[in-house]
């Protein structure tokens, strides 16, 4: 079971969540405000930073919040400023303080946010004590609640998901996705004495855990589309293995295929792995079936194919070959590339409308995303250092890479609107991100 579900099955037990409007807003529900047109467009282009304000957190009556307000008020703080379509106003600029009267909409004096141009404010009350809290999300220009949600029957443990889950629900009303606060990242890491490992991890750097401990090396993990599973390359002093990991138990399996060269296995959209094989100095793609044995060849042109990527759909799948002479990404029988002698590490966005890859210019490797609708390129990171292994999130609007830009390799943020880069709080060194995304 993964952390989400784990959460879920706590909420159930322990978390009563529910959602409440105020005064002459009753009716504008969480809901309501979803079905509404995305106030945040953050798939087109142009798209400039709105500025968000916390007040802070408070009792009843205005009184002080308990020590859990602060902790609460730090998670959401640290939530929201890893989204790059937002800027975090600080308390300090607000003319009058951003404490308020109280928390509810009548004793929130919203001129305040408005002098500094902050778009959006977030009210945390503590009615309860330490038991209970009531965030709310505001337009400060039009007082419109757009999300407001309880969460009571709380603990020290739960305030981190508490801020996820709210967060979460604020980026779907403002852009029509929130699934960026329910994802994991598959990482690999360094485990000393020349092994490396799969590990999870909340993009927002919680809930780290190791899922393998093998003397060996971990390379390109891929989540089965239910999350249950990840493949990846495992590299033992004798051979290579085809790794398959069940994420809730730990459990490693590992599978000799008919060669010895096994590159970046990747599920498809049906359960199935694509795989690349070598024999010699050809590379073929094939794909295996529930039994991980090969059902057919995807691609086999007798050049070195490699790194199968495909869209949410499973219909489009990308991938690098030399057959032109050196490492350029395809989709099927179509080069995608062109600038440049070495381009690798495609990742397909879920929609199957963008790729990105990893490009070595004069200046290092560097990010690129190639628009399958105009056959244009657009360089995605600046560097400095190098950055590599693309991959889009689920949401199909941030896309997180590898670059050495701050020493050791780690994973940072940005987006198909080429953001400033972000690092995620992984704690260390981190390559091969791959996402995954519970349903709701």
């Amino acid at each position: 079971m993964n952390a989400t579900s784990r959460f879920s099955t706590s909420v159930q037990a322990h978390l009563a969540v529910a959602v409440f409007c105020l005064g002459l807003l009753a009716c504008a529900t969480v809901a309501q405000a979803a079905e509404r047109a995305a106030v945040i467009d953050i798939y087109g282009s142009g798209q400039n930073k709105a500025a968000i304000s916390l007040a802070q957190p408070l009792g009843l009556s205005g009184a002080a919040a308990p020590p859990e307000g602060a902790t609460l008020q730090k998670y959401l703080q640290q939530n929201l400023s890893i989204l790059p379509f937002l800027r975090l106003i600080s308390g300090s600029d607000i003319p009058g303080g951003d404490r308020l009267n109280g928390y509810k909409l009548e004793e929130v004096d919203f001129k305040r946010f408005q002098l500094v141009g902050s778009d959006y404010l977030v009210t945390a009350g503590w009615p309860e004590g330490s038991r209970s809290v009531e965030l709310r999300a505001f337009q400060v220009f039009t007082g419109k609640l757009l999300v407001g949600k309880s969460y009571t029957d709380l603990s020290a443990d739960k305030l981190p998901m508490v801020a996820d889950m709210f967060c979460e629900a604020l980026m779907e009303v403002l852009t029509g996705h929130g699934e960026f606060f329910r994802s994991t990242l598959a990482f690999v890491r360094n485990t000393g004495g020349g092994s490396s490992n799969i590990f999870t991890i909340r993009p927002t750097g919680r809930e780290l855990k190791q899922l393998t401990t093998l003397k060996g090396q971990c390379m390109s993990p891929s989540w089965s589309p239910d999350g249950r599973l990840i493949a990846f390359t495992f590299i033992t002093d004798r051979r290579h293995l085809l790794g398959v990991v069940d994420v809730a138990s730990g459990r490693v399996n590992t599978y000799k295929l008919p060669t010895n060269t096994i590159i970046s296995p990747t599920f498809t959209s049906g359960g199935k792995i694509a795989v690349s094989l070598s024999s010699g100095d050809v590379t073929d793609i094939v794909l295996l079936n529930s039994s991980f044995q090969v059902e057919r060849k995807l691609v086999q042109n007798g050049a070195i194919n490699v790194s199968p990527r495909f869209d949410r759909s499973g219909s489009k799948m990308a991938y690098v070959s030399d057959r032109a002479g050196g490492p350029q990404v395809f989709m099927g029988e179509q080069r995608l590339t062109y600038e440049g002698s070495y381009n690798t590490d495609p990742s397909v966005s879920p929609d199957g409308d963008l790729v990105a890859f990893t490009r070595r210019t004069s200046d290092g490797f560097r990010i690129f995303i190639h628009d399958m609708a105009s056959g244009r390129d657009t360089q995605a990171s600046t560097g400095p250092g190098s950055d590599e292994q693309p991959a889009f999130a689920p949401d199909g609007y941030f896309l997180a890479f590898v670059s050495t830009r701050s020493g050791p390799r780690q994973i940072f943020l940005t987006t198909r609107q080429a953001n400033d880069a972000v690092a995620l709080p992984l704690g260390g060194e981190a390559i091969f991100p791959a996402w995954f995304v519970p349903g709701k």
